[in-house]
């Protein structure tokens, strides 16, 4: 057994999470009472619990002001806080909080009405990105937010209404704007700039990065997400629950299953639906599937930005083989039509799952030694991308990147959901904090899946694999699941009609990207692919 994978005991199951009212007035206090305690702040988003209207489709097409005056929707106003418009919906703000290990999270409900909202981010710095993902796309705006320009919406692009008002979608309109950098303070004569996309080389997801460098230290570097942003979020509006899975599967191709069970899970709480024993091991053998191929890949292509090309061309290879035993066991190399609410469409076929991982698990076994124990690769990996684990904590890092830095958090050990509670699950920390660190917790986690597989099999229960879930009009529920890359969180809202309102996602990578610019300022040029690789993120999953 390798140290820091232990197997751990497993804290009760609690119900589902609690709703507490806030006061804005209370958010600051509440806020810095929790932090104080060892909470981590996960997200906060936007809805507007009165749904459609007449009144606000009439404010979207007779060219009145957006509700609460965000900065993409009118520039000119000069406000804190919220206002409200006559004729458009009440926002309510949800509040996700971690509390402790074991515990399910609290959610804060604040109705702001007219007062205004102050900004956490100066307490706990990783709900930043949320708070002005929130004013891009709902139109409230924080008192005394650091960062307070838009982050979703690109400079220059402008919406008659926020684009996640209830009813029709407004469409953007774009002017021509300067792209203004940060300005590097003291900065000497010979710093350059290096502008890099949004295209990139191959088939590399779009976005644009600034770097400031002399040499080739990087002073400073400025990323530019959010080119592919698809507006995931609003095309969930109006689906019935049960079609929301589907598209759930397509936020993040890679991570079909962990989004999807992450959805079912928010639908089955709202419905107050307890899924079969079966169905839950069942829904646990796929996500462990999912992490086996998403983690091979990622050693591979870590290889390859070391060029390391045997170690490149291996791990495509081994995850090759364990997209063929997802294709045999359920038709889908990305595991995809699956799970839906209630438990699983069908089961997968199970015969076809152990000789061909008991063959993956001895050649994976070659290939980690090999990466351990190659000079040359673990050379370009130490103290490269170091995170230091206060940081990483503070910024919100989540999944291998969180427990490569020593932070020792797990949802299926700490939130357990679905089977989790009853697999020997094993969770990896290491301390490096660096890529090396990185690429331990995979080779970790990898050896780990291939364990709860087969563990499955063995002790598959007997039963129905499926019941009916159908969750009441004006229900909610939140649902998570750990995915390859971190946690996944949806919160869903159900209108009278019984029709998805709301279904808010909080995907890894958008927390892993805001992380990732701390390793790269007083890095170097040489090392940044590498970095950049060992964190192993998705634009995709960020963009949305």
């Amino acid at each position: 057994m390798t140290p820091g994978s232990e197997l751990t005991a497993r804290p009760p199951r609690e119900a589902g999470a609690r709703i507490e009212d806030v006061a804005c007035r209370d958010l600051e206090q509440r806020c810095r009472d929790a932090v104080a305690a060892g909470a981590r702040m996960q997200f906060v988003y936007a809805w507007y619990p009165e749904g459609t209207s007449a009144a606000h489709a009439t404010a979207a097409s007779d060219g009145r002001p957006a509700p609460h005056g965000a900065p993409a929707f009118d520039d000119t106003q000069d406000m804190e806080g919220t206002q409200e418009v006559e004729g458009t919906p009440s926002a309510e703000l949800r509040y996700i909080v971690h509390t402790a290990a074991g515990r399910v999270p609290q959610i804060w409900r604040c109705r702001p009405g007219a007062q205004p909202v102050p900004s956490l981010a100066p307490i706990a710095p990783l709900i930043s990105w949320h708070e002005r993902e929130v004013t891009d796309l709902c139109g409230l705006r924080f008192k005394d937010a650091p960062q307070p320009g838009p982050k979703v919406l690109l400079p220059g692009a402008r919406a008659a209404r926020p684009p996640l008002l209830p009813g029709p979608a407004a469409p953007l309109t774009y002017v021509r704007e300067p792209y203004i950098l940060p300005e590097i303070a003291g900065a000497a004569p010979d710093v350059q700039l290096l502008p890099f996309g949004p295209i990139r080389a191959g088939v590399v997801e779009s976005a644009h990065f600034s770097f400031y460098y002399i040499g080739e230290g990087i002073l400073h570097y400025h990323p530019q997400l959010f080119f592919k942003h698809r507006g995931m979020e609003k095309r969930f509006e109006g689906l019935a629950p049960a079609l929301g899975a589907v598209l759930a599967e397509r936020v993040s191709g890679v991570g079909s299953v962990a989004h999807a069970l992450a959805y079912c899970q928010a639908l089955e709480a709202a419905a107050q639906c307890e899924v079969p024993a079966r169905a839950a091991w069942l829904r646990a053998l796929l996500a462990e599937l999912e992490r086996l191929y998403n983690h091979l890949h990622y050693l591979g292509h870590l290889c390859h930005t070391t060029t390391l090309k045997v170690g490149d061309a291996e791990g495509h290879y081994l995850e090759e083989l364990a997209k063929q035993i997802n294709c045999r066991a359920t038709g889908s190399r990305l595991l995809r039509s699956l799970v839906c609410p209630g438990g699983l469409r069908r089961e997968p076929r199970l015969e076809t799952v152990a000789e061909p991982l008991a063959r993956l698990r001895e050649e994976f076994e070659g290939y980690a030694a090999m990466l351990e124990t190659s000079t040359t690769h673990l050379d370009r990996l130490i103290t490269t991308g170091v995170l230091g684990k206060q940081l990483a904590f503070d910024q919100g890092a989540t999944g291998p990147v969180e427990r490569a830095s020593g932070v020792d958090r797990d949802p299926r050990r700490d939130q357990p959901y679905g089977a989790y509670g009853e697999l020997p699950l094993r969770v990896a920390v290491r301390d490096g904090c660096d890529a090396r660190a990185r690429q331990q917790v995979r080779i970790a986690e990898i050896a780990n899946s291939i364990e709860l597989i087969e563990h499955v099999l063995a002790g598959l229960p007997e039963g129905s694999s499926r019941v009916d879930c159908r969750p009441a009009p004006r229900s909610e529920g939140l649902g998570w699941a750990e995915s390859p890359r971190g946690s996944v969180y949806y919160a869903v809202h159900l209108d009278a009609q019984g029709r998805l309102a709301r279904v808010k996602v909080k995907s890894p990578s958008f927390s892993n990207w805001r992380v990732f610019a701390h390793t790269v300022h007083g890095s170097n040029m040489m090392d940044y692919a590498i970095n950049e690789a060992s964190f192993g993120l998705t634009i995709a999953g960020c963009d949305r």
